[in-house]
C-alpha cells in the first residue's frame, strides 16, 4: 500500500470517531497515520511489515492512552450522587404541570421544555410547582416552595 492511502485511512478513522464515541477508531487512526509516515520516510516496505507496524502502533496507542482519553470524551464523575450543574441551578425553580400526575409521574415544564417529573402530591394540569431535588434527568417537584437538599428524597 502507499503512504497517501495508509495516512487517508488514518485521517478518516479519526474523524469517524466524531460520529462514533467508542474511542476505538481513533487508535487505529493513528497506528495508520505512524505506518504511513513510516512508509513514506522509507523505514519500511513490504506489507507484511507494514502490517504489523500498524496492529503493534494502534496497540501500543489505545493501551498508553485510552483510559485518558475515554475520560475526556465520555466524561467521569467521581461523587456518584453528585448532580448535574443545569439541574443544580434549577434547584427551587418555578414550573407548570403539563400533565396531571397519575401515581405520582407527571409532565412540567421548565425553561420552555416538558420534563417528565414525580411528586408525592396529586398535581394536576395548570397547577404550579417548584423543583425540589432531581435524579438523573428526573425532576422531582413540590406545590409549594422548599429549600429541598439535592441528596435528599
Amino acid at each position: 500500500m502507499t503512504p497517501l492511502i495508509w495516512i487517508t485511512l488514518g485521517i478518516l478513522l479519526i474523524l469517524s470517531e466524531l460520529m462514533a464515541t467508542s474511542i476505538v477508531a481513533v487508535f487505529l487512526g493513528l497506528g495508520a497515520l505512524v505506518t504511513g509516515i513510516f512508509l513514506y520516510l522509507g523505514w519500511i516496505d513490504s506489507l507484511a511489515v507494514q502490517l504489523l507496524l500498524f496492529s503493534g502502533s494502534s496497540l501500543l496507542a489505545l493501551l498508553l492512552a485510552r483510559r485518558k482519553l475515554k475520560t475526556l470524551f465520555v466524561g467521569s464523575t467521581l461523587d456518584p450522587h453528585k448532580h448535574s450543574d443545569f439541574f443544580t441551578q434549577e434547584i427551587g425553580q418555578r414550573v407548570v404541570v403539563t400533565s396531571d400526575f397519575v401515581k405520582g409521574a407527571g409532565r412540567v415544564e421548565l425553561n420552555g421544555v416538558h420534563w417528565d417529573a414525580y411528586s408525592n402530591e396529586p398535581l394536576k394540569k395548570g397547577d404550579v410547582a417548584w423543583i425540589t431535588h432531581n435524579q438523573g434527568i428526573e425532576l422531582y417537584v413540590a406545590s409549594h416552595h422548599t429549600e429541598t437538599s439535592p441528596s435528599e428524597k
